[in-house]
């Protein structure tokens, strides 16, 4: 992940099997987790332990930004196995742990997004992008899971364990939604 945004997209645009959707998740999460940061040091004021989840925030970002790179390893792994008539069950279950740590890591932004809304006013916009992409990025990165599980007829409990993370990303996103978008105080229409 040495590229420009740029580069990166690019790459993610041209016909090349990586990057992919995993990759897009881990950068997806890592901007979240960006975001979340920089609320949270604007936030010193009006949240005791600011400075301690902007690190927090910082150590999720550099590792979904390292799970670029490891996303396009397992996959050109699983590529190669399919290329040789090899087993896939191996190359698989690791293209599903992959996506797995960033569906948990995009939760885990998701949850400090939440916690970072409530400092500075001026800034909760930037909590609450933050908590919508790492939502995304979870989401993403667990229907990976579940292609791969299906794929290899992997243990369930991956797959589990992703809905999990997705769950508790969705749940960190409702909580710092509510009252802020206006779609979601829109009365139904008639």
């Amino acid at each position: 992940m040495d590229s420009s945004l740029d580069d990166f997209l690019d790459r993610l645009a041209a016909r090349t099997p990586t990057p992919g959707g995993g990759g897009a998740a881990a950068v997806t999460g890592a901007m979240a987790a960006g975001l979340v940061a920089m609320a949270a040091r604007f936030s010193a004021r009006q949240l005791p332990d600011a400075l301690e989840l902007a690190e927090q925030a910082d150590r999720w970002r550099r590792q979904l930004t390292a799970m670029v790179d490891m996303d396009a390893l397992v996959y050109a792994a699983v590529l190669e196995a399919r290329r040789e008539g090899a087993d896939l069950r191996e190359p698989l279950e690791a293209a599903a742990r992959v996506p797995l740590d960033i569906a948990g890591a995009s939760a885990r932004v998701a949850q400090l997004a939440a916690r970072v809304a409530a400092g500075n006013p001026n800034l909760r916009g930037d909590a609450v992008t933050g908590a919508l992409l790492a939502a995304a990025a979870a989401r993403g990165a667990a229907c990976l899971v579940d292609i791969n599980v299906a794929a290899g007829k992997l243990e369930p409990w991956l797959s589990q364990a992703a809905a999990q993370a997705v769950a508790k990303a969705s749940d960190a996103e409702r909580r710092v939604i509510t009252g802020t978008m206006s779609t979601e105080r829109a009365d139904p229409e008639p």
